[in-house]
């Protein structure tokens, strides 16, 4: 790969899309790759790591707006949308889940070459991010879903997850219950505060299977909960 040249990921399940569109950007100087479906799209996102994704919103295994969701996770990588779906509805929801453009199909080479600059030059400082999250002997792999301690996979509810992810983003913040509640759960659960510490008591109770994770998620009396920042040379030496 001409690490000179920005990369694009084509996401189409159409392959004489996927070819024209491959042409046009490899005639414009762009090295390009491509993806099927969304499953592949992300692994693909994640692995290569992109300059920029064209993204169809009707593929064969999922929806692309939840590839869209799933990318953001751990990317702010530029998303253009390119789909036959021309409903404000649609438009709304994709840009609403973090794309960052939207062209309905058929669209013109040059206007499409156009909004890819556009949208590259926006991104000047490239915020790929990397798709893992990690404090101490923790580890969230935000692609696959999936947490360990050391190398043992620790199995967690949607929420759960989400939850810990949250906690991980803001590694020694100190998190109020209504911030928390907000982030992770929506405006309808501002002020259960008895929900949030039922769920925080199984988190707990989940990452104490690792004698290394005690005490990760501390309580700041009356106002939320902070997750303390470990590094991994001290969790080693906590389990040694």
């Amino acid at each position: 790969m001409d690490k000179n040249k920005n990369t694009v990921l084509i996401v189409d399940d159409e392959p004489q899309i996927r070819k024209m569109l491959h042409i046009y950007l490899d005639a414009s100087d762009f090295h390009v790759e491509e993806a099927e479906g969304g499953k592949q799209a992300i692994r693909v996102a994640a692995s290569v790591k992109p300059d920029l994704i064209l993204l169809d919103l009707g593929l064969p295994d999922m929806d692309g707006k939840d590839v869209i969701t799933s990318i953001r996770g751990w990317s702010q990588v530029p998303i253009i949308v390119l789909s036959v779906r021309s409903v404000d509805e649609e438009i709304a929801a994709a840009l609403d889940a973090g794309a960052d453009d939207y062209m309905t199909k058929p669209f013109g080479a040059q206007v499409l070459l156009a909004r890819i600059r556009a949208n590259l030059r926006k991104a000047v400082v490239k915020e790929t991010g990397e798709p893992e999250l990690a404090n101490g002997v923790i580890r969230m792999d935000l692609v696959r879903h999936e947490v360990f301690l050391q190398k043992e996979k620790l199995l967690l509810t949607p929420k759960e997850y989400g939850l810990l992810r949250y906690f991980l983003f803001n590694c020694g913040r100190m998190l109020t219950h209504k911030q928390i509640l907000k982030d992770v759960w929506g405006q309808a659960h501002n002020e259960d505060v008895q929900y949030l510490r039922v769920f925080i008591s199984q988190l707990r109770e989940k990452l104490a299977n690792d004698p290394a994770t005690a005490g990760y998620i501390v309580t700041e009396p009356g106002i939320g909960y902070r997750m303390e920042t470990v590094a991994p040379c001290a969790a080693e030496a906590t389990t040694s």
